[in-house]
């Protein structure tokens, strides 16, 4: 098996390594993608439009530790991402009032990457078998021939979207130098339910506005009703705090009982539901549809619920559907100016791989563009 010997090895060929490859000098790393082509998950993100970031950055929008993200989003931040984009005529639009979208598909994104990151040499369908180092060189064997090199850069994302090749390489490359991991865990992604929910899939493709709290947290937005579950941004959102037990859904977040006490007006139209969800909810909480007025004490009790409806999910819809995977490689282990191991000389870890998961919105877009940004900073000095 042939030895490739280069200045710097970047495993994958997500947002994170190219954004690293176009920053660094020509010539001077190799990206190792199993994949056939690069950007694989760039594209199907935010339903091929792609969310890139969001006018509300802050490291609140993050499950993560704010003392280890704070450094890279604040020395790379959306103004400065958007600057970089628009120098490489890519001018992401405004939409949902705070998020940038690229202005037709996720191929815009996808193009620039691509264009940028041609100047360092891309092996494509290119699987990583093993990685060790010896004598300050890191080895790294793949299913095609041995790559060398004094710098090793992991960004080979988490396990969400298996069928685009997502697999635990990073954390094996992570662990094998001393590194702990957070166990990983499918994120932004819908709930499954319990018996007592089922009649939620009769109701599939319905959407309504809720506010969910799960333990300390909050997340607002739709709420989409499938044949698996809940799904929507509101959902998608929890996920990412969720573990396990319950979580509480106000189905009524803007609505107040006060002003219509005395209405005559049944109460599947009252509510500002969509119509068979009302009357899904009023059958399961074994109340007749009937004008507000006529509901006796206790029937109006079993109706406020629905401000504070308890529901234990079951499970998720796991990787397959998951924008992101929650856990990875633990950040304490890790250097928050450089993105470099504080186990291991010369390694780094980029985006997802890495214990830190953002919302919906472009915050995972964002932290892979800053961490590599902030890899490119530490190494920069040494092949410029």
């Amino acid at each position: 098996m042939p030895f490739m010997k280069d200045n710097i090895i970047i495993i994958g060929a997500g947002a994170s390594a190219l954004m690293l490859a176009s920053l660094l000098p020509k010539d001077t790393a190799v990206l190792i993608e199993s994949n056939a082509k690069i950007g694989a998950k760039i594209l199907v993100s935010g339903g091929g439009k792609c969310n890139i970031t969001n006018l509300l950055m802050d490291t609140k929008y993050y499950l993560a530790d704010a003392d280890f993200i704070e450094p890279s989003i604040e020395n790379f931040d959306e103004i400065a991402l958007l600057g970089w984009l628009k120098k490489h005529n890519l001018h992401p639009i405004i939409k949902k009032q705070t998020q940038y979208f690229c202005k037709d598909s996720s191929q815009e994104l996808l193009n620039l990457l691509e264009k940028t990151s041609k100047k360092q040499h891309i092996c494509l369908f290119e699987t990583v078998l093993d990685v060790y180092k010896e004598a300050n060189i890191f080895y790294v064997k793949t299913s095609k021939r041995t790559h060398i090199a004094q710098t090793l850069v992991v960004a080979s994302g988490g396990l969400s979207f298996p069928k685009l090749g997502a697999s635990d390489i990073g954390y094996k490359i992570a662990t094998t130098f001393g590194h702990s991991i957070i166990s990983p865990a499918p994120a932004l992604v819908g709930f499954t339910v319990q018996k007592e929910q089922f009649f939620f899939k009769e109701l599939s493709g319905a959407s309504t506005p809720v506010h969910i709290k799960i333990g300390t947290n909050h997340c607002e937005g739709s709420l989409l009703f499938t044949h698996k579950g809940i799904s929507g941004p509101a959902v998608l959102n929890a996920s990412l705090y969720w573990k396990k037990g319950g979580i509480i859904i106000d189905f009524l977040p803007h609505f107040t009982w006060g002003h219509i006490q005395d209405s005559k007006k049944y109460i599947s139209s009252l509510l500002p539901l969509p119509k068979r969800v009302s009357k899904a909810f009023l059958i399961q909480l074994r109340i007749e549809d009937k004008p507000y007025h006529l509901l006796s004490s206790n029937e109006v009790e079993k109706l406020h619920t629905l401000k504070s409806y308890y529901l234990a999910p079951a499970g998720t819809f796991g990787y397959t559907k998951a924008e992101v995977t929650k856990g990875g490689i633990n950040t304490s282990e890790v250097d928050n100016q450089t993105m470099m191991s504080k186990k291991e000389s010369g390694l780094y870890f980029l985006g997802e791989v890495l214990d830190v998961t953002g919302q919906l919105g472009g915050y995972n877009f964002q932290w892979a563009f800053s961490s590599a940004h902030s890899c490119f900073k530490s190494i920069k000095r040494e092949y410029t």
